[in-house]
């Protein structure tokens, strides 16, 4: 048998935890639910009712664990907790009154409060802290220092400030906070993996009887194997990612305005740029030290492999290389996390960044103009979207015979050049802008595209990278996707289907001002007194070119207007891309 059925009260495994006999292993991520979901869950064993099945896998083989809360324990955990880390995380939380990490890496505390005279759980806010009818932390409840029956009294005479309790009642309240306290003896059933079970095993495992779980990934075993063999670096790419989020007080950081990373995500970095795989599952096998032809591990090879992957990862993680590859986005047009449709995009471009720059030595200024033509053609083209690894694995091995700076450079303006035929901007390109999607690729290359040509917005002096600033935060934002033929107005055209209003082709930047002055007037009315903003007609010109408005546009019949825009943006965004080319 692969697994044994093990019965626990939940004392046993608060105590386990706490002395750190149960413990989490890396495949599943120490984050804990929302609030309410714990006060849910409390209320669901309150009334009796079942809540799923425990998945333990022994550990008899791993060497580091990573423990629930944020406190050490002094035992290296014989079980390893698969299904049901959300809700062992929770309950030991607080149940013991310790804090644990959030999807954040923030410290906190979850506090749940219970209102005797319905046994009703609620998440604590301000409110029922000074709600007399609720003990607003349950946490006391199991508080060795208060007693259970000292919090009943303290509870009643609080209450009775606030109205009268008769003797039935009270005896009613005792009892209910007596049962809160009587879950430490709720029964919990596992199902105990043998420890000859592997990784990939477990993974199948986990998802058959937890098809609504986290499906487990071959970043989450390799994630494994760094809290095994590599701690440290386990931690520093939390670290990194940790610091990525929030800016720093003082001294350099990772954090940006464009993406913040997980750790699987950043793993994915090294591992392309060490062994030039996008691949996940092979490297896996790798690190494990095992030969791919033979099936033979060794702890030589792994060591040697481990360390390809050390000195990856420190180039990945220099915040040099980082702060210099972001330049990158800046170069190819994109200003914000706001433009960026696709996080691998963004992460295989910085790994081509750090080959081109760690391994093939491209001279600075050229390697950011390369790699800002890359970014530019994977994101237009969606290069990396449909079936991402494949597709990059496909360009690093392009890269496996390349011994030179300038064999590097031509490679990738090779495929540049092949991606971005006149056929694709005249034919794809046009075809992809026939779209309503709010968030597409070919939408964000457009407004980079005006970006680099250095574009104003649309009936005004301001230009688009200034109003796109990331650093502009405000209630309203500094520019609005106008409707040209407003929707209201379209309404009375008997065009209503969302398809047709909020195509790509009739949107333009506009400062939210204008937009609002603009509100459901037909172009033909509001077009001619914008117009006469723009004394000198070259400017009015430009402006026209700019936001792909043919002449007359304002007067066009709608679905005609669309057909010509697409084309006119089609023409613009190459042109930003052909400025980029120099």
């Amino acid at each position: 048998m692969l697994f044994k059925k093990v019965d626990y009260a939940l004392a046993k495994l608060i105590l386990d935890i706490e002395q750190g006999e149960i413990g989490l292993p890396e495949i599943q991520r120490p984050f804990v639910w929302k609030a309410t979901k714990v006060r849910d869950l409390f209320d669901s064993m309150y009334k009796g009712f079942p809540v799923g099945y425990l998945l333990f896998w022994a550990n008899d083989h791993l060497e580091s664990t990573r423990h629930i809360g944020t406190i050490q324990k002094q035992k290296v955990a014989h079980l390893l907790i698969v299904d049901g880390q959300q809700r062992l995380t929770s309950l030991f939380a607080v149940i013991k009154g310790l804090q644990v990490l959030t999807k954040d890496f923030k410290e906190i505390y979850i506090r749940i409060a219970f209102r005797p005279r319905d046994s009703h759980f609620e998440v604590t806010d301000a409110a029922i802290e000074k709600d007399p009818e609720y003990i607003p932390d349950i946490t006391k409840i199991w508080s060795p220092s208060i007693g259970i029956f000292k919090l009943a009294d303290q509870y009643l005479s609080r209450l009775r400030t606030s109205r009268n309790v008769d003797q039935d009642e009270e005896e009613q309240i005792k009892q209910r906070i007596m049962d809160v306290s009587n879950l430490l003896n709720y029964p919990f059933t596992a199902m105990e993996i043998s420890s000859t079970v592997d990784e990939e095993q477990v993974s199948e495992i986990f998802v058959r009887v937890n098809s609504m779980g986290i499906t487990l990934k071959q970043a989450d075993f390799i994630l494994t194997l760094l809290s095994v063999f590599w701690d440290e670096g386990r931690a520093q790419l939390e670290k990194f990612c940790r610091n990525s989020r929030q800016p720093a007080i003082a001294g350099p950081s990772p954090f940006n305005y464009f993406l913040q990373p997980e750790p699987d995500q950043i793993l994915r970095v090294c591992v392309g740029l060490g062994f030039k795989r996008a691949r996940l599952q092979s490297v896996y096998s790798i690190l494990r030290g095992k030969d791919l032809d033979t099936g033979e591990i060794s702890e030589e090879r792994r060591n040697a492999q481990f360390e390809v992957l050390k000195n990856a990862q420190e180039q990945t993680l220099n915040l040099t290389n980082w702060h210099e590859f972001l330049k990158v986005l800046i170069r190819a047009g994109f200003r914000s996390k706001s433009m960026i449709t696709s996080d691998t995009g963004v992460l295989y471009t910085y790994i081509m960044f750090l080959i081109g720059k760690g391994e093939y030595k491209v001279e600075p200024y050229t390697l950011r103009d390369l790699m800002a033509r890359w970014f530019f053609m994977t994101t237009l083209t969606g290069r990396y979207t449909g079936s991402p690894e494949s597709d990059m694995e496909s360009d690093l091995a392009r890269l496996r015979t390349v011994g030179s700076a300038e064999e590097f450079i031509n490679t990738l303006m090779s495929i540049i050049k092949d991606s971005l035929t006149d056929d694709f901007w005249n034919i794809n390109l046009v075809n992809a802008l026939e779209s309503s999607s709010a968030r597409t690729p070919v939408l964000f290359a457009y407004y980079a595209a005006l970006n680099l040509l250095d574009a104003k917005v649309l009936f005004s002096n301001m230009k688009i990278s200034e109003l796109l600033d990331p650093a502009l935060r405000a209630k309203k934002s500094a520019t609005e996707r106008h409707h040209l033929f407003p929707k209201g107005y379209l309404a009375i055209l008997k065009i209503t289907e969302v398809r047709e209003t909020n195509q790509i082709a009739n949107y333009a930047l506009v400062e939210w001002d204008d937009n609002i002055d603009i509100s459901d007037k037909p172009p033909w009315e509001y077009f001619p007194d914008f117009k006469k903003r723009f004394l000198n007609p070259d400017e009015l010109a430009s402006m026209l070119e700019w936001h792909a408005l043919p002449d007359g546009w304002e007067s066009m019949e709608y679905f005609e207007f669309l057909a010509m825009r697409r084309k006119l943006l089609a023409k613009v965004i190459r042109q930003g891309f052909e400025k980029l080319m120099g």
